[in-house]
């Protein structure tokens, strides 16, 4: 059964770890106390507040005290939706103030119209929120990457690493797993997918980088689709 759809992960596949590690997240992190200082009444904000509190089991906790707690998530990289649903709204601001644009690998632009050729559907799976994704695509280095996308999934989903999230995207998508291709840089993560019965490939960017027992790229112009 050929492949109707890709799924790409985001940090390490199509946008560069040290993106995220070195601009995005020092980013957030200096601008999160006055970002929720200045918007703790708008709705989303106000629930992410409260979902912190009830994440950490504080309920009691102060303004200061979510701020602590938002930091120090950021530090320790905590995949929770009320700091990704943060962060992303706080990125929305970095970038509308041109602060950075979004690093997209060459490579992966370059692959895109292979896929429009082969008709294959294109989407995003990452822990960083659908907002955050799509404003890393729309800002890209290369321009608005986002009419190349049918889709986007964040944790909303499910986990990265839970079979369960796969499951959810092929009844989502309306494909069997088998007409899936699942790249990624991280081997418990495409463990997760083929558990699920999604075909799997591991992006290998780095001779340091961890593998599995997986079909192996370098970079996009190596995956074929055919």
């Amino acid at each position: 059964m050929s492949i109707r759809a890709i799924i790409v992960d985001t940090a390490g596949t199509t946008t560069d770890l040290n993106f995220i590690q070195d601009v995005l997240f020092p980013y957030s992190k200096s601008a999160m106390a006055e970002f929720i200082k200045q918007n703790q009444d708008n709705v989303l904000v106000d629930y992410c507040i409260s979902d912190v509190k009830d994440i950490a089991l504080e309920q009691d906790a102060d303004l200061e005290r979510v701020i602590e707690i938002l930091e120090s998530w950021i530090d320790e990289d905590r995949k929770v939706t009320p700091l990704k649903t943060l962060q992303g709204l706080i990125w929305k601001q970095g970038y509308d103030q041109g602060e950075f644009t979004g690093h997209i690998y060459p490579d992966f632009i370059e692959f895109l119209p292979k896929l429009e050729a082969h008709n294959v559907r294109l989407y995003s799976f990452s822990s960083g929120s659908v907002d955050a994704q799509k404003l890393l695509f729309t800002h890209s280095d290369n321009g608005d990457l986002t009419p190349k996308f049918n889709g986007h999934f964040d944790t909303r989903t499910g986990n990265k690493l839970d079979k369960q999230a796969y499951s959810n995207i092929c009844n989502t998508i309306s494909l069997t797993p088998k007409q899936i291709l699942f790249v990624s840089d991280v081997v418990e993560e495409l463990k997760a997918a083929e558990s699920a019965g999604m075909v799997t490939c591991q992006m290998v960017r780095d001779d340091a980088q961890r593998t599995g027992n997986f079909k192996t790229i370098s970079n996009f112009a190596e995956l074929q689709l055919g």
